[in-house]
């Protein structure tokens, strides 16, 4: 049943509870007074895979335990810190396999010529061993990356919040398209690299902009186990592990025989990744909590909170992005060249989202909390960090970055931004 609109605001009344619910083309109608229709497609986020899931479940369940000790004892000392020792064991444990494989292989390579298997075998767990060999990282060949001749505005605001949260700045900055921003390491020298993606970056306000610098810098400052290169690498070494003794799907006789004799090896691997997870998750969700904190301390609590919100969108942001390269690519040969088509690409996606109602983000918030939507498996859930943040101390925000300032950044952007948008159109629109 549907009610007059009032003013410019179309209503109908909710099935439910008969109270009046605002319809709009672009987005859901639901009621906010009983909650009917709040997630219509009733879907779960992903979890793809056997370890995935696991992941998410123990991400869910610590960041809950892990907010409500927060509440109840601010500052208190990362959980299970007391495990460190042990998780350092059992990642040099892992390491220690993979350096025991790269010997077992040389010998059998050099003494082992007296059989034709020993050589064979040799060059097997060396092939192995280097496959598991540890990553130190390095410097993407696909993305733009900016160092700071390039781009002494963005790197002076990167070292002024830097200095802020307590660490220093990085070395290069990485931009690329995703809905997304991390740091992270790289080389043997373990530089320090900031990843921007444009589809994250073109959505916010500058405030919002310096708290997510904020909680990116947030991690360098508090750190974070599992991004270390002892545990981060053993983590990787688990999950190799476990992809190299799946079982064959649909096996032949010789086939089942190998799915028998890798079943204990390969639940012994998936065994100890779990517990590795278990022993780093809570410190690394701890770490999160307090990139947060840091994140409302560079660029204000309000700024925070809106970034949190920010966070819920990334669907439309990519919905946006693969309709504006089908328009795009529609109006090549008619009006526009290729390379000019992406001109507009970033300011229509700012305009698109800014014009984002608080209602949605509302319903945005519901479905957050029914789903357990987080970043990724490893982050607590967005609205427990989101509550976190409100409950917090207010902090006004030591950094900011004004109108000249931001002017500036852009202008320095202005060709990754050129060469993404063109990057958009096209995979996009395959």
């Amino acid at each position: 049943m549907e009610v007059p609109a009032i003013g410019s605001e179309r209503l109908r009344v909710c099935p439910e509870c008969g109270a009046d619910v605002p319809e709009e083309e672009r987005f859901v109608a639901w009621c906010a007074e009983c909650g009917w229709n709040v997630d219509p497609s009733g879907a779960v986020e992903p979890q793809p895979g056997r370890i995935e899931a696991a992941r998410r479940r123990l991400a869910h369940r610590y960041g809950e335990q892990l907010l409500a000790d927060i509440e109840q004892s601010r500052d208190r000392p990362p959980p299970r810190s007391s495990y460190r020792a042990l998780t350092y064991v059992l990642a040099l444990t892992v390491h220690g396999v993979t350096v025991a494989l790269f010997v077992l292989g040389v010998l059998l390579v050099v003494l082992g010529w007296g059989t034709m298997l020993g050589p064979v075998v040799g060059a097997l767990s060396l092939a192995v061993a280097y496959i598991l060999r540890p990553r130190w990282g390095a410097l993407p060949k696909d993305a733009p990356v900016l160092e700071r001749a390039a781009a002494p505005a963005l790197f002076a605001l990167v070292d002024e919040i830097a200095a802020v949260v307590g660490t220093t700045g990085v070395h290069v900055i990485v931009i690329d398209a995703r809905f997304n921003a991390s740091v992270t390491t790289y080389g043997l020298r373990r530089r320090r690299m900031l990843r921007l993606g444009l589809g994250m970056w073109e959505v916010l306000t500058p405030q919002q902009r310096v708290a997510l610098l904020g909680h990116e810098l947030g991690h360098y400052a508090h750190g974070d186990t599992r991004h270390g290169a002892v545990v981060g690498n053993a983590l990787h070494s688990l999950r190799v592990w476990y992809y190299l003794l799946a079982p064959t799907p649909h096996p032949g006789p010789g086939a089942l025989v190998v799915n028998w004799l890798t079943f204990v090896p390969r639940w012994a691997v998936y065994g100890m990744l779990v517990l590795l997870d278990q022993l780093t998750l809570g410190a690394a969700q701890h770490a999160e909590y307090l990139a947060d904190r840091t994140a409302a301390q560079a660029g204000s609590s309000a700024a925070a909170v809106e970034l949190m919100d920010r966070l819920l969108i990334g669907a439309s942001v990519e919905t946006e992005l693969r309709r504006q390269a089908v328009a795009a690519n529609t109006r090549v040969g008619r009006a526009a060249p290729r390379n000019d088509a992406g001109v507009g690409l970033w300011a229509s996606l700012a305009a698109h989202i800014e014009a984002v109602p608080e209602r949605e983000y509302e319903r945005l918030r519901r479905v957050s909390a029914l789903r357990g939507h987080s970043v990724d498996s490893t982050h607590p859930p967005t609205h427990l960090r989101r509550r976190r943040v409100v409950t917090d101390e207010r902090y006004p925000g030591r950094v900011r970055l004004d109108a000249v300032g931001n002017a500036a950044i852009e202008v320095e952007l202005a060709e990754a931004r050129r060469r993404l948008a063109g990057e958009v159109i096209r995979d996009h629109f395959r």
